[in-house]
């Protein structure tokens, strides 16, 4: 253990001569450490890889140290915004956004719609005019709909810039989008600013730090929380215990979960029937089948009875436990079935290589009104690869597609199972056909099929299609590239993903800070520290400007290896030499319950 520490000690030490090495060549531009500071967002759960980030200039608002995604020259006008769209600018300088929702596309395209709405935006506001509430507000939704928060929160301050308030309910979702997306630090900052700025919050809004605290496994940190929350006269609802109580039975067994539920009742709390699902589902998940059985049939006695959750989580836990008998008793009992109880049953019957009776469930489901999707066919789709009947796969995607419904990424899982049966052209066969029956363009295709593997950690058939299908004339682009760093890191392959890095300039795409990142952050999730950053070195030694979320990487690795100590010094020295805002170091402290220092 001493030599581990020592180690770190050792690695933190050469972080800090690697950050002195740039402050010296000018690699860095200081953060001033006063109320304007600034920085580019940092999201560890899903990183945020954007070219723009890199330029910043000064804002106003909820966050002043999120950096802008592209700094516009005001002389130059407003770049990038094609000749059709049409803009509007009444007397009262309102003004309306381009319409990127107009036409069909693919994600592509819509994302440079949405930056050209997005740029067009800062452009006005900066000139001082007002943009319409209810288009600025869509945009701020559609940008966290494709998990670019930083964008989003971008939107917000905008429109506080400008004069207009956003409804109570925008800030909900983007508190509940950030927290979801891991990044609970922020969530609370945007909570804090709403409360000085005199906006409404309900517990709608602080059940969702509830749950981003919960995700995170950080209990304690919940219940103290509520603590805060009792002593201002809030009061926990129905939801709040449900997050706490599949927080305990993750983190600490379902057995501390139902402790906990008594001690809520014992202080008034009144759960509901979700609560006693997800102690249900506790039990199923740790394989106490007789007990859920017993759990089950005792709910009426506590007033709750079951619904069709309540019977489709003991359906499962009964399906693969093998309780044959008892499936077919509680199918007997169940008034209503949805689309879940025939996803449930489909995929045990596939399971269990019964393809026939899983077509004629898919059949009973359809007449029963609901719409068999990706979800419902993947399960027989996966046996029948690993049974290797690719004609048979053939038909089912033929008659999936027919149905309009659109592969997802099971689907791709899936057929990359033949991948690992040497299959690999019959496996590109079936990506052609789906390819051909989609929208896509076969390069969009092929991305999604690769970056998809890659995020269900199915990198092994990723780099084996890859190979094959660069051969077929597919060229891997720059997020492609970045998936399969990820993903090979996060498989434990980190000497692959850097033999890839190194290779990336001889297949003419030169790696930028995003990939240096994608791959600083797939080692530190794997608890190689020290290898990212050896990955840092060689992008200062290339000339490459790290940026805010590089840093930011570097420490959270070194606290996820539960160094939290040696993070708070690094975190401390980094700060003290400018290399990152305070806005950073307190979400970091906040975020990994690290020592603070005065700042």
């Amino acid at each position: 253990m001493a030599h581990y520490r020592t180690t770190h000690l050792v690695l933190a030490s050469r972080l800090i001569e690697i950050v002195t090495v740039i402050l010296v060549a000018g690699l860095i531009q200081g953060f001033a450490h006063g109320g304007g500071s600034q920085m580019g967002a940092t999201f560890l759960v899903s990183p945020i890889t954007d070219p723009f980030l890199e330029n910043t200039t000064k804002v106003c608002g909820f966050f002043p140290h999120i950096s802008n995604v592209r700094t516009l020259s005001l002389n130059k006008g407003f770049p990038t915004v094609s000749a059709s769209a049409q803009f509007s600018s009444s007397s009262d300088s309102l003004f309306t956004l381009p319409n990127w929702r107009a036409g069909r596309g693919d994600i592509k395209s819509k994302e440079s719609k949405m930056n050209d709405a997005f740029l067009y935006l800062e452009y006005m506001v900066e000139k001082g005019h007002k943009p319409d509430k209810s288009k600025a507000t869509q945009l701020l939704y559609d940008w966290c709909r494709l998990g670019k928060f930083q964008n989003g929160i971008r939107v917000m301050e905008m429109m506080v810039h400008s004069g207009v308030k956003p409804d109570p309910n925008t800030y909900t979702y983007l508190v509940n989008r950030l927290c979801k997306g891991g990044n609970v630090g922020y969530a609370m900052q945007l909570v804090e600013k709403m409360e000085e700025y005199g906006y409404p919050t309900n517990m709608v809004t602080y059940n969702s730090l509830v749950m981003g605290l919960c995700m995170r496994g950080n209990l304690n940190k919940s219940m103290q929380f509520l603590d805060r929350l009792r002593k201002r006269g809030l009061e926990p609802d129905a939801f709040t215990y449900s997050f706490l109580l599949e927080a305990a039975y993750k983190k600490k067994g379902v057995d501390e979960a139902m402790k906990l539920l008594d001690e809520i009742i014992a202080k008034g709390g009144k759960p509901n029937l979700f609560s006693y699902n997800i102690l249900l589902t506790g039990l199923c998940k740790e394989g106490r089948t007789e007990e859920a059985i017993s759990f089950f049939r005792n709910l009426p006695k506590k007033g709750f009875y079951p619904n069709v959750v309540t019977y489709n989580t003991l359906l499962r836990a009964l399906c693969w436990g093998g309780l044959l008998t008892e499936v077919y008793e509680l199918l007997a009992k169940m008034d209503d079935k949805n689309y879940v109880t025939y996803n449930i049953l489909v995929s045990w019957l596939a399971l269990q290589g019964l393809v026939d009776d899983a077509f004629e469930v898919l059949e009973e489901m359809t007449r029963a009104g609901f719409k068999p999707t990706g979800i419902t066919y993947n399960p027989i789709i996966a046996h029948l690869c690993k049974e290797g009947k690719v004609d048979e796969v053939m038909k089912c995607l033929d008659r999936m597609m027919s149905e309009q419904c659109h592969p997802n990424q099971g689907t791709y899982n899936a057929i990359a199972v033949l991948c690992g049966d040497g299959k690999v052209l019959e496996a590109i066969s079936l990506f052609q056909r789906l390819c051909s029956k989609s929208d896509y363009s076969p390069q969009d295709f092929y991305e999604t099929v690769i970056t998809s593997l890659c995020r269900k950690g199915n990198t092994y058939a990723a780099m084996k299609l890859l190979n094959e299908m660069t051969r077929c004339g597919f060229v891997p682009d720059s997020r492609t590239y970045s998936s399969l760093l990820r993903g090979l890191c996060s498989d434990g392959m980190p000497d692959a993903a850097i033999e890839i890095f190194k290779s990336m300039e001889e297949n003419d795409v030169r790696p930028d800070v995003g990939h240096c990142n994608a791959m600083i952050l797939g080692l530190c999730k794997s608890n190689r520290t020290d290898l990212s950053l050896d990955i840092f070195q060689m992008m200062v030694e290339k000339g490459y400007k790290p940026n805010q979320m590089t840093y930011t990487l570097i420490v959270e690795g070194i606290a996820l290896e539960g160094e939290t100590e040696l993070a708070a010094a690094v975190l401390e020295e980094l700060y003290e030499r400018k290399a990152l805002s305070k806005n950073t170091v307190e979400m970091l402290v906040m975020q990994y319950d690290l020592e603070s220092f005065p700042a």
